[in-house]
């Protein structure tokens, strides 16, 4: 071992052990097992994604991984998004044809290669100078799908174009009516089609991240001081109040119709965790729901996804498509989360550590792995296609 190696090692072990990142919780130091101090020197290298996670911790400066890596309050829903697929069992069926396994599926008239997506990640530029552009470009290497945020590094065109292909959008509609209109039409003009609106985040409470001065030097040497939600990539050009507030908390269904009636794009409602709003969406002509709590900063419901999805389908009914987010970290993850009625999952932390770590060769390997071992576990589960996995699939 060289002694750059021998140091990288010392200092993920100290930061890992720092009281900062006590609040994570044992979910973390769970899933790096006897692990933690392995740094894959590419991104071939890396197993895992919580190969990546290491890599990342120790390229990122403080105040980026504590964005990244928080939750909301004492960060119980945090916790629960990765110990509710813990509590979760694969049921292993055995002499089944699993010679050829099928991972396609059909999603809002598209038809994707696998169910996983990049979910809607603010600020990319945190983890990589070229931020949603390098995470594009991993994206190309693979296929996947991908969600650009409002709250993007990056306009949606550049995005567009680094991906091949137009990206999906996810919309934080602020409570200005003609700034949702004046980006809705840029998304239509960049080709985008499906339209994610976020309805969880009315209010949060993130602790770890108020404790960070904005004005210090390892926040200054990537955010101009003074810049808001305002000066966003995706509201150039729009007349912009100066301290927009991007949620919406006055937003309700009569707004979700308006915005239904406006727009050509699927609508696909993020946020909902609950069975009675399911039903409303449902009942509202939304062509999707996102079974999501904003990977544990949203709501501190204590509540996980993957505990919330089994409901909501229920209520659903296969009328329209489910997706769900929150802790999911491995493929027997997703085939737990396809098994309790997802249609398809979104990935979030686990591509941007690939991003922080390695950049779009990262992204690439991160979904690679995601996307090899759901071929790993759909062969355990004997489940040669995505329609095969039911209920019975996991205990």
């Amino acid at each position: 071992m060289n002694n750059k190696t021998a140091s990288r090692r010392k200092l993920v072990q100290f930061i890992a052990g720092s009281p900062l990142f006590a609040g994570i919780g044992t979910a973390l130091s769970a899933q790096r097992l006897d692990d933690r101090d392995y740094i894959a020197e590419s991104a071939a290298r890396a197993v895992n994604v919580f190969d990546m996670e290491n890599v990342a911790l120790q390229n990122l400066n403080q105040a980026h991984w504590t964005y990244i890596s928080q939750g909301v309050d004492d960060e119980l829903t945090l916790r629960a998004n990765r110990e509710g697929f813990e509590r979760l069992h694969l049921r292993a069926r055995r002499l089944v044809d699993v010679s050829v396994i099928d991972k396609s599926t059909e999603l809002f008239g598209h038809r994707l290669h696998s169910p996983i997506i990049m979910a809607p990640v603010g600020g990319l530029g945190m983890a990589h100078a070229n931020g949603e552009i390098e995470a594009a470009r991993g994206a190309a290497v693979t296929g996947h799908k991908m969600i650009l945020s409002t709250a993007a590094t990056y306009g949606i065109e550049p995005v567009s174009e680094a991906r091949g292909e137009p990206v999906w959008y996810q919309l934080y509609p602020t409570d200005v009516w003609e700034l949702t209109q004046g980006m809705l039409r840029r998304v239509e003009a960049a080709g985008s089609d499906v339209l994610f609106l976020t309805v969880d985040i009315p209010g949060r409470n993130q602790d770890r991240m108020r404790r960070f001065d904005q004005n210090d030097e390892s926040c200054v040497e990537c955010h101009i001081p003074g810049t808001t939600f305002a000066d966003k990539a995706m509201l150039q050009e729009l007349d912009v109040p100066a301290r927009i507030n991007p949620a919406h908390p006055g937003m309700d269904w009569d707004f979700v119709k308006r915005l239904r009636d406006s727009t050509s794009m699927k609508l696909v409602i993020k946020g909902i965790t609950l069975p009675e709003d399911a039903k409303l969406a449902v009942a509202a002509g939304i062509d999707g729901i996102h079974v999501s709590n904003h990977g544990g900063r949203a709501d501190e419901s204590g509540f996980a996804t993957i505990d919330s999805l089994p409901e909501v389908a229920e209520a659903v009914q296969g009328r329209i498509p489910v997706i769900v987010d929150g802790g999911i970290r491995r493929g027997t993850d997703i085939v737990k989360a396809l098994a309790l009625g997802a249609d398809a999952v979104c990935v979030g932390r686990p591509y941007i550590w690939g991003l922080g770590a390695f950049g779009a060769e990262g992204v690439a390997r991160v979904m690679q792995i995601l996307d090899s071992e759901l071929e790993i576990a759909m062969k355990q589960a004997g489940t040669p296609t995505l329609t095969d996995i039911t209920r019975a699939s996991v205990r």
